[in-house]
């Protein structure tokens, strides 16, 4: 894949940084949601069901077996894709507490966690998972320390939609003002901000995604992560879609609007993720999110047609 050439990328971002590929370790530290729990809910947001985009969701494992057991794959991987083994002592990973709300418990227990994992010599990084409405300021000072301390840490914020009727169609348990509250606290202290979108939630349009766009830059970000709504089993959108009450995004119309997307972002966003895919049966629908590349594809040959990131931005 060439999306490199086109759009600013998490990978070339990290490779600049530590001269090499660093990939992200996947962790189920054993969390929940105030959207699941009662605080917020009972649950969740429409369109969750978490083992749709976390494969260690569920595990039995502790947080360091969890990293040597994602290890092992990432090496196994690699060792099968250029038929020989590259010198693991070298590899570099981040982190990635990644299912369900990972800054929702007491301190001193996100702190294990977080520690837990990174005394693993090959972990560079910490990315973290969460809502915008559970980062209280102590955790915004601990991941701050952190970084403090030379690792490359990234506070992922999912948003999904800057559309306060959307947030409340899905259930989501907060609206913007949290999302900029939190925004602004993070940007301070120095924390790298990644923003979660999804396209094709029930009644938007590509107008909203650009508003959500829009809205997101102009508070200042660092990162983003786009995702194609998937219908998943166990969710409450899975009951709709039985009954032929969601109407579906097409592969060519996610496309079109993440390459519009991409265009309107200044060079300097890094981009963490432009498309997501999911495994069937847990996946329902859109049948293309059930094949890795597609998606993919179909963007790098949207960006080569018409342009690449910042391309729709004046050069004042």
């Amino acid at each position: 894949m060439g999306l490199d050439s086109y759009i600013n990328t998490y990978g070339a971002a990290c490779k600049a940084r530590f001269g090499q590929k660093v990939k992200k370790l996947t962790i189920d530290a054993k969390f929940t949601c105030p959207n699941r729990d009662g605080t917020l809910g009972r649950g969740g947001c429409t369109f969750c069901n978490v083992s749709s985009f976390s494969h260690e969701a569920g595990t039995d494992l502790g947080i360091s077996e969890q990293i040597s057991q994602g290890k092992f794959r990432q090496r196994d991987r690699q060792a099968k894709g250029l038929g020989n083994n590259k010198d693991a002592a070298n590899d570099k990973y981040i982190a990635y507490f990644q299912a369900y709300t990972s800054t929702y418990d007491e301190y001193a227990l996100l702190k294990a966690r977080y520690d837990e994992a990174i005394k693993d010599e090959h972990i560079v990084g910490l990315a973290v998972g969460t809502r915008p409405d559970c980062v209280p300021d102590a955790v915004i000072e601990l991941l701050a320390d952190y970084q403090d301390k030379g690792l490359e840490v990234w506070l992922e914020l999912g948003l999904q939609t800057a559309n306060e009727q959307t947030l409340k169609r899905i259930n989501r348990g907060h609206g913007w003002q949290e999302y900029a509250d939190t925004v602004a606290r993070a940007r301070r202290a120095g924390i790298k901000v990644c923003t979660h979108l999804i396209l094709g939630l029930p009644g938007e349009t590509h107008q909203d995604y650009m508003q959500t766009l829009t809205q997101v830059l102009e508070l200042g970000i660092d990162g983003l992560k786009i995702h194609p709504l998937h219908i998943v089993e166990g969710s409450t959108m899975a009951k709709a879609w039985r009954s032929d009450k969601l109407t579906i995004m097409a592969l060519e119309d996610y496309a079109f609007s993440v390459g519009e997307m991409i265009r309107a972002t200044p060079k300097h966003i890094i981009y963490h993720r432009v498309a997501a895919y999911a495994q069937r049966p847990m996946l329902l629908a859109p049948d293309w999110c059930s094949r890795r590349w597609d998606a993919m594809v179909a963007i790098e040959d949207n960006l080569r047609e018409f342009g690449g990131q910042g391309q729709a931005l004046r050069s004042d």
